[in-house]
């Protein structure tokens, strides 16, 4: 719950840093008599009704408005002077003005997708919510998808009649013992979260891009243009962070157009795209990478670490990662404007001795060494460099290489998209399960979970203040910053604790 007398004017500032009730309201048509509730009156109260914990109903954005001091009433036009003496907002009049924005913001013919002019308005509410300072401390942001239930019931089978006809089935993670996946009508939520860089200083989690669209479109496309119109807002794209239902797509839908867009994707691969796929000229090509005809397949078949390793598992796993990189193929020019570049091979590049590159031979004998070259040298061992066209590794390519410790410890901050979800799934303040809002349509849903993400920005702010404000306490007192309690007690503790 977000408090204080200064809530009113944080919500109002954020409204006019993000400028979209003007454009809003220039879209609805003027009627013979003017409105009494206007677009920035209506949106601050969906807003004031999220920050108090309340569901997204319309009657509770009426409540909220009409619970404001007499002084903001008049301000905000909740209360009017019409020719009886003064009117205070009816709830028919915020039905009315809500009907009114979600008519102008829908599509003429819905197919599941939200128009532009939402999408962009989406795109600058949550813009807003990221003060000044935090604007440019970090380009990499954490993507991820989440389900948005429907208040409607689902159709009879074989039919499409329910009161939601833009929600369709969909699949969300089983919350059962064993259960993988479970069936759910709604929309797909997905949200693009803001995370520090790999060597930077700790960042709020704020939401800073989402797409909500229905089930039965591909949830991993949908985010891409809200990141596509990020550069064209002078925002630049960094590391973005998926997990492998991301990278499992076809390249044309996700890695391809974030990489034109600037992006450097750091994704955990699909165990079906891990490995090694073919060739090119010779070179093994296998997660995301070309690799030396010679390199033992133990070392291409490397998968991810489990959950539940010992120290010296990992230990052993980076060891072999570490050697998988000796064989590898060296890159030496940048993408250019086609996306081609060159690469040589290791043992040119002084990773490794190999009888074809005599040079190499003259390296010290920690280095790995090929003991049989093929008889008839490929061109990546014949060629001092060959060209790798984009479409090599399109879809498996990445900042660093899988699965290495560069790539976990870089990956691990991922978890920040999981606790945006976390945030906006809590019973204690804003649950988005069903029965959370009423309202049927995509138009409606989007809004409100722009709101409710804007909210969630508000909280999320004032827990970093908070907690930076906590350490430079302690580190004035002397004491070192206040870790986490752990919370979960693994099984093997209760077995070994004294009766």
């Amino acid at each position: 719950m977000l408090t204080g007398p200064d809530i009113l004017a944080r919500l109002e500032n954020i409204l006019d840093r993000a400028q979209v009730t003007a454009r809003v309201e220039a879209l609805l048509p003027v009627g013979v008599r003017p409105r009494q509730l206007r677009v920035r009156t209506l949106i601050l109260g969906m807003l004031l009704t999220l920050a108090d914990c309340r569901p997204a109903h319309l009657t509770r954005v009426h409540d909220a408005l009409t619970a404001l001091p007499d002084a903001d009433q008049a301000r905000l036009g909740v209360t009017a002077a019409w020719k009886n003496g003064p009117h205070l907002l009816t709830y028919r009049q915020t039905e009315y003005t809500f009907d009114r924005v979600v008519t102008a913001l829908e599509k003429e013919h819905p197919d599941g997708a939200p128009a532009e002019v939402l999408a962009t308005i989406c795109d600058d509410l949550l813009e807003a919510t990221i003060p000044p300072e935090h604007k440019d401390t970090t380009r990499a942001l954490a993507v991820d998808w989440s389900d948005l239930e429907s208040f409607s019931r689902p159709p009879p089978k074989g039919t499409s009649d329910c009161a939601d006809p833009e929600a369709s089935w969909g699949h969300r993670k089983g919350g059962g013992p064993g259960q993988h996946s479970d069936l759910f009508f709604g929309y797909f939520l997905n949200a693009a979260t803001m995370i520090g860089e790999e060597q930077g200083p700790a960042v709020p989690e704020l939401a800073r891009r989402m797409a909500v669209t229905s089930c039965h479109l591909d949830p991993a496309r949908a985010i891409v243009p809200p990141l596509q119109r990020m550069p064209a807002a002078r925002i630049p794209l960094g590391d973005i962070l998926a997990d492998s239902g991301y990278a499992h797509r076809v390249a044309a839908n996700w890695a391809v157009p974030l990489r034109a867009a600037g992006a450097q994707l750091i994704q955990d691969l699909h165990p079906d795209d891990r490995g090694p796929h073919g060739t090119h000229n010779g070179a093994i090509i296998s997660n995301g990478s070309l690799y030396c005809p010679a390199t033992p397949k133990t070392l291409l078949n490397l998968g991810p670490l489990a959950r539940d390793v010992t120290p010296e598992q990992v230990a052993a796993h980076d060891q072999q990662t570490a050697e998988t990189a000796r064989y590898k193929l060296g890159k030496i020019t940048s993408d250019d404007a086609d996306g081609y570049h060159r690469v040589r091979c290791p043992a040119a590049a002084g990773k490794l001795r190999c009888p074809l590159r005599p040079e190499s031979m003259a390296l010290d004998q920690q280095r790995p060494e090929v003991l049989t070259p093929p008889e008839q040298p490929p061109a990546c061992c014949s060629q001092q460099t060959i060209t790798v066209p984009p479409a090599v590794h399109a879809k498996t390519a990445q900042k660093h290489d899988y699965p290495s410790a560069a790539h976990r410890r870089s990956y691990n901050r991922r978890s920040s998209a999981e606790r945006t979800f976390s945030t906006t799934k809590d019973p204690a303040t804003n649950n988005i399960a069903r029965g959370w809002t009423r309202l049927m349509g995509l138009t409606p849903n989007t809004l409100f979970t722009a709101c409710l993400l804007v909210i969630r920005n508000q909280r999320i702010l004032d827990a970093f203040a908070a907690r930076h404000e906590l350490d430079a306490r302690r580190a004035a007192a002397g004491l070192p910053p206040k870790t986490r309690r752990r919370r979960r007690e693994p099984l093997a503790s209760l077995a070994t604790a004294p009766p």
